[in-house]
């Protein structure tokens, strides 16, 4: 199984020539070589994590995709067969089983809603909790995708999130809003805080790569 980190929160990973998708939002380059996609996951409805450009541009590509997500983004797009899941349930497609954690985004300001969020386990293995810091009780995860930079944290938050996981390894992801200089600094901080745990982080950028 391969993962591919795309721009912000985006990613793919690869499995017996099948693709799972995750997050492909405003700030990731339009989605063109999406050919044997099985599933998109969605983990909330704001537009950085998902827009209809990039579900149409998978789905000229693939049929028979299936997209999951929790109900904010069944409404939102309405036009596509979104399949609701919320935290607890269990999904197995292709050859990619999903499992899905928390419930909500984190908060960023009372005067702005909190939205549905749901995190999601890909094969036992990857975990990515959307805007959350939501924990997987009972998983030792493998491979963690930290959120490095938004409005709703603060890398401070992101040290104790890795630190109570404690994954084998660690790579940064929503690092978008950051400038380069930024991207290091939390780098940094996401290391030391994996090491601590006696993992290793990957500083990967857009097209890097992690056999899971």
């Amino acid at each position: 199984m391969r993962l591919t980190k795309l721009e912000h929160a985006a990613l793919v990973v690869e499995h017996s020539g099948d693709k799972l998708y995750v997050d492909p939002g405003t700030y990731t380059t339009a989605i063109t070589e999406s050919a044997g996609t099985v599933a998109v996951v969605i983990t909330h409805e704001h537009a950085d994590h998902w827009t209809p450009e990039q579900l149409d541009r998978i789905l000229n590509d693939s049929k028979n995709v299936r997209i999951f997500a929790p109900a904010g983004v069944a409404a939102a797009a309405s036009d596509f067969p979104v399949e609701v899941v919320q935290s607890g349930a269990e999904v197995t497609v292709g050859p990619f089983s999903l499992r899905f954690f928390g419930g909500k985004h984190a908060l960023i300001h009372s005067s702005i809603p909190v939205v549905d969020n749901v995190g999601v386990l890909v094969n036992d293995a990857l975990y990515y909790a959307g805007d959350s810091f939501t924990i997987p009780e009972g998983v030792d995860v493998d491979v963690l995708a930290v959120p490095a930079s938004a409005p709703w944290m603060k890398i401070a938050e992101a040290m104790d999130y890795v630190t109570a996981i404690a994954p084998k390894r660690s790579f940064p992801t929503h690092e978008m809003l950051l400038s380069r200089a930024g991207k290091e600094l939390s780098n940094v901080r996401i290391k030391w805080a994996t090491e601590l745990g006696g993992g290793e982080f990957f500083p990967l950028e857009p097209q890097g790569t992690l056999d899971i």
